[in-house]
């Protein structure tokens, strides 16, 4: 009997997809197809529709017996298929569910310049999960990943997804340790969908691998993820970027137009600051929604800057992070640094701010310690930051040391500086002025000091 092959010589293999349970739901495409062909394979009996095939299909399973991995099994799979094609001319591969839903079997054989493949198009296990979910997963965005790559193709998702062909408890097990942040709220496993032995449970994420004994028909819905902190980042960056670009108010502002919208929101991260419970947490909301006004304020400086060819905001990131890492020798050890020289660990909260001071001067070249403190401060703030460099260098003023008698907690220390500016007042001198003069004076001599220690 002669074998008739299309016109191009090849033989064709027609891929069917056998549903995602009995054959009450294989289609009729699939029924008819079965009928047209006389010789047929079958990727794996263990189906429940896999007798709508009769009982002279061939089946491949002994190649998952016969072979080391599962690159090894599909490619012993599709070299019977595509040899079986060349003997008979026209053959019926039948693939659980959906010909082009994760069988990679059938992605090879399109590859596969040695036969001509024709697909059917067929009900996949896919198309359960979303009706037991009640799901559309495109109006949800679901996105879909192999269990055997999620902890590469699931980096930087936050979901929702739907984790398939979850086959083994060490695939199971890999899945579970891939997240540093397993999600909060419980998942979905759905096992043997359309078949007698289905099952949907909510299950915990830690409990997965005690309650869940998964099996070729296991998948897993994760609702949510949390965010990886970049990921958020860029798509913050993205946004901003878009708003320069499009947005009118946005596109017109510079630096300079920007200073009382960045005064302002510093003031209100402060305001939400003095609101929030450090005990209870309350306030967080508000907290959290304050900061992210800030964060806008310096993402939208590196916008600017990077029109203007300065810089970006990576390399605002990178300088906060060399000049943090650097300033912590005691922290980091592999610092290397001529102040940092010596210093290894400390507890010591003061002597930790004075090597601050003395790895900041050296970094920016200042000659003095107390350079570099903005003059815009309020007095009492350039006193305090005066003094504790000052201290650092082993000099303090020539007044009372330590604290005013009688004051042992900040409601006293404030009465007494109220008490302070209201005798000013009465006297008509102004406070923060005195104190200003005051510290101008005694920071006339710290810097003398320097000069004489250096010459010396």
């Amino acid at each position: 009997m002669a074998v008739l092959l299309p016109a191009a010589g090849q033989p064709v293999v027609t891929v069917i997809g056998l549903g995602p349970a009995g054959s009450e739901l294989c289609t009729t495409a699939t029924l008819t197809a079965v009928a047209e062909h006389s010789h047929r394979l079958v990727r794996t009996a263990r189906h429940p529709a896999v007798s709508v095939l009769g009982d002279s299909v061939v089946t491949l399973d002994h190649h998952y017996e016969s072979a080391e991995s599962f690159a090894e099994v599909y490619a012993g799979m599709v070299e019977e298929v595509v040899a079986a094609a060349k003997a008979h001319g026209r053959i019926l591969y039948a693939v659980p569910g959906s010909p082009m839903v994760a069988e990679h079997t059938v992605e090879l054989l399109l590859v596969d310049d040695r036969v001509d493949v024709t697909l059917v198009p067929a009900l996949s296990f896919l198309d359960l999960s979303w009706v037991r979910l009640k799901l559309d997963p495109l109006a949800a965005g679901v996105r879909i990943v192999d269990a055997h790559r999620f902890p590469v193709e699931a980096a930087g998702e936050r979901g929702p997804m739907l984790i398939v062909q979850i086959d083994t408890v060490a695939v199971l097990a890999d899945v579970v340790a891939a997240l540093d942040q397993p999600p909060e709220e419980p998942v979905t496993v759905l096992q043997g969908l359309g078949t007698s032995e289905e099952r949907i449970l909510q299950v915990a994420w830690d409990d997965l691998l005690s309650v869940v004994k998964p099996d070729h028909l296991t998948s897993l819905f994760v609702p949510r993820l949390s965010a990886p902190i970049a990921l958020e980042i860029q798509r913050f960056v993205e946004l901003v970027d878009v708003l320069r670009r499009e947005c009118p108010w946005d596109a017109k502002q510079n630096h300079t137009s920007m200073r009382p919208h960045l005064l302002e929101e510093a003031h209100e991260v402060l305001e939400a600051l003095d609101r929030f419970d450090e005990t209870t947490g309350d306030g967080s909301d508000a907290l959290e929604e304050e900061l992210g006004d800030l964060l806008f304020q310096v993402v939208f400086h590196a916008r600017i800057a990077a029109d203007a060819g300065r810089f970006d905001l990576a390399d605002v990131a990178s300088g906060i992070h060399d000049k943090l890492y650097y300033r912590h020798p005691h922290v980091f050890p592999a610092v290397d640094s001529t102040v940092a020289m010596g210093i290894g660990h400390l507890d010591d909260e003061a002597q930790l701010l004075a090597n601050w001071d003395r790895l900041k001067q050296v970094e920016k070249g200042r000659k003095s310690v107390l350079d570099g403190i903005p003059s815009t401060l309020p007095a009492l703030a350039v006193a305090h930051k005066v003094l504790r460099r000052a201290a650092g260098i082993g000099i303090e003023p020539d007044l009372e040391p330590g604290p005013v008698p009688g004051v042992a907690s900040d409601q006293e220390l404030g009465d007494l500086l109220l008490a302070v500016t209201m005798a000013a007042r009465a006297a008509g001198l102004n406070a923060e002025e005195a104190l200003r003069e005051a510290v101008s004076r005694f920071s006339a001599t710290v810097r003398h000091a320097e000069i004489e220690s250096n010459h010396g």
